[in-house]
This record gives C-alpha cells, structure tokens and sequence, in this order.
C-alpha cells in the first residue's frame, strides 16, 4: 500500500481537486486508511503517514462527525522532522456518510466510513438470514447517501436459495440483490461487476458472512484474517475489528468493516420511505395525510394488511423503525419533542371522536 504514486488511485477527482485548490498551497492531501486511538494511517501520494489531529481541530469539534474518520479526504500538513508524524489541519468535504447510533440510551453518533460509493450489504442465507435487520441495513444505506447493493453469501449451505432470493428482492425495492458463495468465484465475479478505478465500495454486514473472504479474492491474496466455517450454526468466524482503506491491485477502493452486533438507527425518516416503498405507495390512500398507519379509520396500510396485500411482519418493522427515528428526533430537537406530544393529545382526540 505504500507504493501509491497517484491520488486518482484513492479516488480523487475534480471536484475534490477544485476545493482543494481553495486552500491554497498550505497543505497536502491525503486520505484516511485505518483509525487508531488518537492516530490515523493516512494514504497520501507517494506512500502512506501517521498523523494526529490538530489542537485547533480539536477545540473547533463539537460532535464525533467533526473528527476524521475512515475514507475521509484530510488537509495533512506534513512536519519536516524525519520520522514525526503528521498533523491534520482540515477535513474535506464528504460526500456520503454511513453512521449509526452508538450502544447504550444515549443519541451518540458512530461514524462506520465516508466517502462511500457503494455499500454491498452481505448476509448469509444460513442462520443470519434475517430480513428484517436486511431492512435496517438497506435504511441506513440509503440514508448515507451510497447506493446500497444485498449480497445473499454461502448459497452452498443453502438448499432453497432461489427462493430466498426472491424473499430477499420483494423486500429491497430499487437495490440489486445477489445470491452468490465463497466456495467457487461467483462472489467475486459479481462484486468485480460494480468494481471501477477511484470508486470507493464498503461490505458490511454480521460476523462471519464471508466479507473479508471476498476481500481477499479481489486482492488475490489473504491480506484480511478469516478463520473457517465454525461447528456452530454454520458460521464463519471473522476477525476483522477496525474499520480499513484498502487499494485494490486493479483499481477501486474498498472498506472492509467489522460485523456488527447491533445496528441502531440515527435519523432517517425520508430513507425509511424509499426502503419501504411499497408501504410508502400505499399511504396515499390513507383517508388522512397524517396517518401514523397504527389505528386510524380508513387506513389503506392496514387495509392492505388485512386483505394479505402487506406482509405483517414488513409493516412491524416498518413502524418500529419509523418510531426509532422519531425518538432520535425528538432526543436531538426539543421543538420536536413538544410537537410531537402536542400530536399525540390531538390525535387521541380525533379518534375519540370518530369511534362514537
């Protein structure tokens, strides 16, 4: 990795390079490869540095966003001191973010990378097969602003996976899905489909789903640590636990990302509409332009719902995550929080009054 010559190879571009030019010659450019505790592992041209945050970045921050973090574009400003690290002095502007609320009652952001592209969700259509946390996933893609992709791995352990498939494709309105196994090279194949030189492609998904398997298979060689299939439920175990760049021989960026246990949801009200289209179409029926879809008359969402149109399960999920972000409005916003009480008391009237 530290042969680059060629910021185009990390995804650079002209418009990366047009703000870039609005500093000035007062620094260099690089791009953030692995985060450390108080270090990060910049890639820059020619190689790659250590360098740490600048005291006045520092004092400026006021939420994590305002740290650098995997895939971030950094103004380094490189000491002349051999062998010190470098300080950066700015981050550039992102244009994607993938983030999710930390563990624990308290809204904490955790930042997963930027500067995504293209976000492969991988699941493995054994034990992990789960749709409902699918929907999370392909919520908080969207939200990011990558273009989420669903990788169905380990079809090999699966003996009715066209069927899952097309479980998976109902559920994923918009986003392409791919039933693929890590046994023979249709993983690889399929990814190396969305694969392009400065494109910038992330894999996320549970522990041992065979992301840095694939990994490995674009790079050719076993650079991410994988161990094989367990004697527990069929799962691969994995031991990837920090976020990192990495430069594909061929060209293209990808981020490889450890399998996450838990995936809270920060706000994302409009994303929760594109995932659950369907649903979303559907509420323009609803006799009101306000219809929470849980108990009013002349909902056409729980009509669906009772005339088998909507799957029940889909709709849990879709008001459990609709009810999610709510939450995380109201805890970031307190005009939010008076609305939304003030909301409830005059709907609870309302229904009051059309049951009599």
């Amino acid at each position: 990795m530290n042969n680059i010559t060629d910021l185009k190879a990390l995804g650079w571009n002209e418009d990366l390079q047009s703000e870039f030019e609005a500093y000035g010659a007062c620094c260099q450019v690089g791009r953030v490869a692995v985060e450390y505790k108080g270090l990060y592992k910049v890639y820059c041209e020619g190689g790659e540095v250590l360098a740490s945050v600048s005291g006045k970045l520092i004092y400026a921050a006021a939420e994590r966003e305002d740290y650098p973090a995997v895939g971030d574009w950094v103004l380094l400003d490189m000491r002349p001191e051999a062998g010190s690290k470098a300080i950066i002095r700015g981050i550039m502007q992102r244009k994607s973010k993938f983030s999710r609320k930390g563990a624990g009652n308290t809204v904490k952001e955790q930042i997963v990378a930027v500067n995504i592209d293209m976000l492969f969700i991988c699941m493995s259509l054994n034990q992990n097969y789960n749709l409902r946390r699918l929907e999370r996933f392909i919520t908080m893609a969207w939200n990011s602003g990558a273009v989420p992709v669903v990788l169905l791995t380990k079809s090999d352990l699966c003996e009715d996976a066209g069927e899952k498939l097309a479980e998976t494709a109902e559920v994923s309105p918009g986003v392409d899905v791919h039933c693929v196994s890590c046994l023979d090279d249709s993983a690889e194949k399929t990814v190396r489909q969305y694969v392009k030189p400065g494109l910038t492609i992330a894999f996320l998904g549970s522990s041992g789903v065979g992301k840095s398997t694939i990994i490995n298979s674009l790079l050719g060689e076993n650079l991410m640590d994988t161990r094989e299939i367990s004697g527990l439920g069929d799962r691969g175990r994995h031991t990837t636990t920090s976020r990192e760049l990495i430069v594909l021989p061929d060209g293209g960026i990808v981020i490889d990302t450890p399998g996450m246990r838990e995936f809270h949801i920060m706000d994302v009200e409009e994303s929760i509409d594109t995932t659950f289209s369907d649903i979303y179409n559907l509420a323009a029926g609803c006799r009101f332009l306000d219809c929470t879809h849980t108990a009013e008359p002349g909902c056409a969402v729980l009509e669906a719902i009772g005339n088998g149109n909507l799957d029940e399960n889909r709709y849990n999920n879709y008001i459990k995550l609709k009810k999610e972000a709510e939450f995380i409005e109201r805890k970031t916003n307190r005009k939010a929080e008076l609305e939304y009480k003030s909301l409830i008391r005059k709907r609870a009237k309302l229904i009051k009054a059309l049951k009599k």
